[in-house]
């Protein structure tokens, strides 16, 4: 008889009857009443009322007993701690029992039981399961470590169970390696900082020798531990990688995405001329493939992964394009997945193949996937140059079944090939005009529109066709009005004289009849152009256009090579960093792939630079794919609080213990920066045309802007302002292009930026983040764009930055790591902000404090360096260097010479106190810099130069 009667009865007394046969003499009636205890359990009664009688049946020899009172046990534990108590001795004792199921059974309940006051009874039942003679005991009591160091974390490194578990690696059984392996990961996991797995060759040596022979879930944690470890040449990478590549075979597909990530990892160091290196990328493709033979579920798991492995090695897959062909009964998740990766393999060699079958797609019954289908054949005619021609004739075929919604899908896809190819395939425009009244979807007409209006010259009736969208101009939705508005504006520069009525009625159709504000700006500003100087609207609205790129929706280079080091995991099938969805996720760190083979990190070093160079022109430097990892990830987005910049110079906490100190005790002076000028005042410069550039600039413009001499120079404190550099590229971001420069001006601190949208849709919802730095820099007020960012449009905007941030010492010192958030993706950047922006006002020093400080700073915290090529006099540098806030305290004259003293303070409240010798006759400077901590000095040193030269 099976189990299940144990779930039926429910009649009154029940426990009171079951207290009475969990306490009988009979072994059977014993069982059988536990039974029935658990199976109350299971269903959700509450039968905590008999746990001290459960209890009492542990003392038995029967393991199936035993195993029922364990799992009772591990429930109630919780909500009856001092009745838990009871049960310790039994545990200790069963842990010394001859029978090792019932060691190891009792090490694991004693690990799932979750209870503070009874964890330090079981340390020492749990030291002896430890080093047990049998491995399943061993095996299992590794992994109750980790459960032991969830709930008391100091206890277990008390204990000295880390040690223990590091050195179950070099265990002579596989499984119990791999469990240390997987114990020893989850709480490195949950401790990022304390480096448990202190990989070396000698224990990788051990993981690949227990791989061979652990079971499957064995292997994938020992692999994932690999993926970690970073060899320290590529002889080193190769040796692992032919020792993985027989995990490929496995049976089991979670096992062969882990030994792909390993790869894939240690890929990153193997040279590509390598013979190795070819057959590598040989030996990967089957597995993969045979991942698609699985059910649906696992299809698309093994397909999201996939997609990640073409974008960064397409070289893998591309004589595969067939596995990727849809079949009939996919379902429709498994279908667009797979059409995606078809796109992204498309090259001039199988393009044939893929437009037969895309065509097929696009007569299937599934309305979604012939969209993409037919979104496809585009993406396809604008990928592969060579294939265009073909994709426009298959395109026009579809047009000719007219299935209306295979007609709109293909009219917004001419439309980007006419972007594309500009003045090849007009000659289509009359095969579309005809299906002009079948277009009800919004994209689809707005395509159309624009097809028309950039086309007005060659189409008869194009004033036609535009008025008969403007009958109905409220019902459209805002794309097809600001389309329409563009549309006819530009058939008017183009036929002036037949459609000045239409255009007459468009605009005021846009200013005195819409309540949607970016149409009326549009319309006013056509308005404006048009009446004031047409010439220079042809110029602008008939502007030549930029191509559109082939592949706009591929992963940001820098989130790839993260996504790659999680592939077989959740991280993987989303798209997204763990931090991006795992709750709490303080705590995960972040991975980044081994920098390639014969790639010098040098030119990210600042002090690589020339020593004739500009350390403050340098901030855009390519960040190293591990530069970015800090928390940015796991930062919420949302605008930044806090008030108007602080420009204050007390010290800021966590400060001072990262540079030293400073001497702020001795001159504890309060004298804040002068306030924040401009804050509220919003002196914006009139816009030069007739849409204002600098629409997010009231914050900290201030009378700066009024004085905009030319590049910076009008700051009103006179400190060096650099030149804008680009910081972040457009093809890194999607479209959007930031370049940049800080200035300082009156106590105030900003981030000067231009956002420039090079991608074909709107940008909007801007927002602003920095990674903790080293001198606490953050923004101290949103980013603030006022109007969304069309394309094409650029808008200037002053970011007030103060330093109240959270603190973390970087390398270099001055790296700063941004997030910038918008309506498409998160874009991470890295930029080097010159220091000078954070010499504060009140850093004149008097003489004796200075001298007396000057005689205590240690000899060895003196540097010394050459400003070379810089012709000025002596009063000339002094008043130069007083407007970065570098203050000369007294000069002399000794032997020629002349030599000035001079002090300047950070904003953490750090002094740093320099002699520089300038000879008349001589062009070199030599500057002697002394400070607390002297890892400034080279940065300060980069200040000087850049300040002089400039």
């Amino acid at each position: 008889m099976t189990d299940s009667k144990y779930f039926t009865t429910t009649k009154k007394g029940e426990i009171f009857e079951l207290k009475a046969e969990l306490n009988s003499d009979k072994k059977e009636k014993k069982k059988e009443a536990v039974k029935k205890v658990i199976a109350s359990m299971t269903v959700g009664k509450d039968v905590s009322a008999l746990f001290p009688d459960v209890v009492n049946c542990m003392q038995t020899d029967n393991l199936e007993l035993k195993k029922l009172v364990y799992l009772y046990l591990m429930n109630y534990a919780k909500s009856q701690p001092d009745m838990a108590i009871m049960a310790v001795n039994t545990f200790v004792k069963d842990c010394e029992d001859p029978n090792p199921l019932i060691r190891a059974l009792a090490v694991r309940t004693m690990g799932c039981i979750r209870v503070d006051k009874i964890t330090e009874y079981l340390c020492e039942p749990l030291r002896k399961c430890l080093k047990d003679e049998d491995p399943y005991v061993r095996k299992t009591a590794a992994v109750c470590v980790a459960k032991l160091h969830d709930i008391n974390a100091q206890l277990v490194e008390d204990q000295g169970f880390l040690d223990t578990l590091k050195d179950l690696i070099s265990d002579s059984n596989p499984m119990v390696v791999a469990n240390a392996v997987a114990a020893l990961s989850e709480i490195a996991e949950s401790h990022p900082s304390s480096n448990l797995l202190d990989l070396n060759p000698q224990s990788i040596n051990k993981l690949l020798t227990a791989l061979n022979e652990c079971t499957e879930w064995g292997q994938i944690f020992i692999l994932d531990c690999l993926a970690n470890y970073m060899p320290k040449d590529d002889r080193e990478a190769q040796s692992i990688c032919e020792r993985v590549t027989p995990r490929l075979s496995h049976a089991n597909s979670a096992v062969v995405l882990s030994a792909v990530k390993v790869l894939m990892k240690f890929m990153e160091m193997l040279s590509k001329d390598l013979d190795y290196y070819g057959t590598l990328l040989k030996k990967l493709a089957p597995p993969l493939v045979t991942l698609l033979s699985a059910e649906p579920e696992l299809q698309y798991v093994a397909l999201r992964n996939i997609n990640l492995i073409v974008q960064k090695r397409p070289e893998i897959l591309k004589h595969e394009m067939k596995v990727f062909f849809v079949k009939y009964n996919d379902p429709i998740y498994v279908k667009l997945e797979k059409l995606d990766i078809m796109i992204r393999l498309a090259s001039q060699a199988n393009i044939a193949q893929v437009l037969a079958e895309l065509k097929e797609y696009a007569t299937e019954v599934d309305v979604d996937f012939v969209r993409k289908a037919v979104r496809a054949i585009g993406r396809c005619a604008i990928k592969v140059e060579q294939s265009a021609e073909r994709c426009v004739s298959t395109l026009l075929d579809l047009i000719q079944t007219k299935v209306n919604y295979v007609v709109q899908e293909a009219i917004v896809v001419i439309k980007d090939i006419f972007r594309k190819y500009p003045n090849k395939y007009e000659s289509v425009i009359a095969t579309l005009c005809e299906n002009l009244d079948s277009l009800d979807e919004p994209e689809a007409r707005a395509a159309m529109i624009w097809i028309v209006g950039e086309y007005a010259e060659r189409i008869d009736n194009a004033d036609e066709l535009l008025e008969s969208f403007l009958e109905g101009f409220h019902d459209e939705s805002t794309q097809v009005q600001l389309q329409l508005l563009t549309a006819i504006v530009k058939l008017f520069l183009k036929k002036p004289t037949e459609t000045q009525e239409l255009v007459q009625q468009v605009l005021s159709l846009a200013t005195q009849d819409s309540d949607n504000p970016d149409l009326r700006d549009r319309g006013y500003i056509y308005w404006r152009l048009l009446s004031t100087d047409p010439v220079a609207a042809k110029e602008v609205v008939l502007a030549e256009k930029p191509l559109i790129s082939e592949e706009t929706d591929l992963i940001e280079p820098t989130l790839l090579d993260e996504l790659i080091c999680y592939i077989g995991t959740l991280a993987s099938v989303y798209h997204k960093p763990p931090s991006a969805f795992v709750e709490g996720s303080r705590g995960v760190v972040h991975k980044s792939l081994p920098p390639r083979t014969g790639s010098s990190e040098s030119a990210e070093s600042p002090d690589a630079a020339p020593s004739g160079g500009q350390a403050a022109e340098q901030p855009a430097v390519i960040p190293t794919q591990g530069d970015l990892l800090g928390d940015l990830l796991n930062l919420d987005l949302g605008p930044p609080v806090g008030g108007p910049p602080i420009a204050t110079s007390s010290v800021q906490m966590g400060a001072v213990d990262l540079l030293g100190g400073g001497l702020d005790s001795l001159l504890r002076s309060d004298v804040g920066g002068s306030p924040a000028m401009g804050s509220g005042s919003g002196f914006a410069p009139a816009p030069s045309t007739a849409m204002p550039a600098n629409l997010g600039a009231p914050l900290g413009s201030g009378l700066g802007d009024l004085f905009d001499l030319t590049s910076g120079v009008g700051t009103l404190s006179g400190s060096y302002v650099a030149p804008k550099t680009v910081w972040l590229p457009a093809m890194k971001a999607k479209g959007l292009e930031i370049s940049g420069t800080f200035s300082r001006q009156v106590g105030s601190i900003s981030m000067d930026l231009v956002l420039t949208n090079k991608a074909l849709q709107v940008m909007s919802d801007f927002a602003i983040q920095f990674n903790r730095n080293s001198f606490g820099l953050a923004p101290a007020a949103p980013l603030q764009v006022h109007a969304p960012l069309a394309p094409n449009q650029s808008v200037e905007i002053s970011l007030p930055l103060n330093t109240v941030g959270s603190v973390m010492k970087m390398d270099p010192l001055n790296n700063l790591q941004v997030a910038v958030k918008n309506n498409i993706d998160v874009f991470y950047f890295s930029t080097l902000y010159p220091l000078h922006i954070l010499f504060v006002e009140d850093g004149k020093m008097e003489r004796q404090m200075f001298l007396a400080t000057w005689k205590d700073i240690p000899n060895e915290n003196e540097a010394q360096f050459q400003i070379k090529d810089c012709s000025l006099n002596a009063d000339a540098v002094s008043s130069k260097l007083q407007g970065s806030n570098i203050f000369t305290i007294a000069k002399r004259n000794v032997e020629g010479q002349d030599m000035l003293y001079q002090s300047l303070k950070l904003t953490n409240g750090i002094w740093v106190l320099a002699e520089l010798r300038i000879q008349p006759s001589n062009p070199s400077f030599t500057l002697s810099l002394k400070c607390r901590a002297p890892e400034v000095s080279q940065y300060i040193y980069q200040a000087y130069e850049t300040i002089l030269k400039n």
